[in-house]
C-alpha cells in the first residue's frame, strides 16, 4: 500500500505546484487582452461635439489661449501637459512636428509648477501657439480631463471632434490626431 500513498503525495505536490503557474498564466492573458484595445483614447467623454470651455490662467511668456482662439477659424488641439508628466516627454516630438507643419496647438499646462513648466519647453522646444496653466486642476474638470497627457481636436466652431487619452505616439498621430483634423477643417 505505500506505493499508492507515495503517489498521493507526488500529485499532492504537483497539484501545489502548478496550481500557481496556471493562476498566473490566466492571470498573464486576461491582463495582455486588456492592454489590446483598438481604441487606446476610448475612455467616455460627455464634451465631443459641445463647445470647449477654456478660461486658463497664463503662463510664463504669453496670454493664456481663449475663447477667441477656438473660433479662430480651422482645426486645432487643446493639449494638457505637465513637466512631471512622463507620457507627456514621450509624445512632445510628436506635438513638435505637427506644430512644424503647420498644426495650432493651444497648451494647458495642468497642476505644474510653473518655473517647472517653462524649463521643460526650454529643454525640449515650445509647440503652443498660445499656452495657459491650470494650476488647481479647475479647467481639465471642465474639459473632462481623467489624466494627462490628453488632446482634443477642435473644430473652426470651437466645438470639440475628439478626445485622446494618452501620449501622443506617431502611430496615433497619423492614425487618429491627423485625420481628426482634417475631418474638423471641412
Amino acid at each position: 500500500m505505500e506505493p499508492l500513498s507515495g503517489m498521493k503525495k507526488h500529485r499532492k505536490s504537483a497539484v501545489v505546484v502548478l496550481a500557481p503557474l496556471a493562476l498566473f498564466a490566466a492571470f498573464g492573458t486576461l491582463l495582455f487582452a486588456g492592454l489590446q484595445r483598438d481604441d487606446e483614447g476610448g475612455l467616455p467623454s460627455g464634451i465631443i461635439g459641445r463647445t470647449a470651455p477654456l478660461a486658463p490662467a497664463a503662463l510664463g511668456r504669453s496670454d493664456p489661449p481663449n475663447d477667441a482662439d477656438l473660433l479662430a477659424g480651422g482645426a486645432k488641439l487643446v493639449n494638457f501637459w505637465a513637466s512631471w508628466c512622463a507620457p507627456c516627454r514621450v509624445e512632445h516630438p510628436n506635438l513638435m512636428a505637427m506644430a512644424a507643419e503647420g498644426v495650432v496647438i493651444l497648451g494647458i499646462n495642468y497642476k505644474d509648477d510653473e518655473s517647472n513648466a517653462l524649463d521643460f519647453l526650454a529643454e525640449l522646444g515650445d509647440p503652443f501657439s498660445k499656452i495657459g496653466a491650470d494650476r488647481d486642476g479647475r479647467v481639465g474638470i471642465e474639459w473632462g480631463v481623467y489624466g494627462i497627457p490628453e488632446t482634443f481636436v477642435v473644430d473652426g466652431d470651437g466645438k470639440v471632434a475628439l478626445r485622446f487619452a494618452g501620449p501622443i505616439t506617431s502611430r496615433v498621430m497619423h492614425e487618429r490626431i491627423l485625420p481628426a483634423l482634417a475631418s474638423a477643417s471641412d
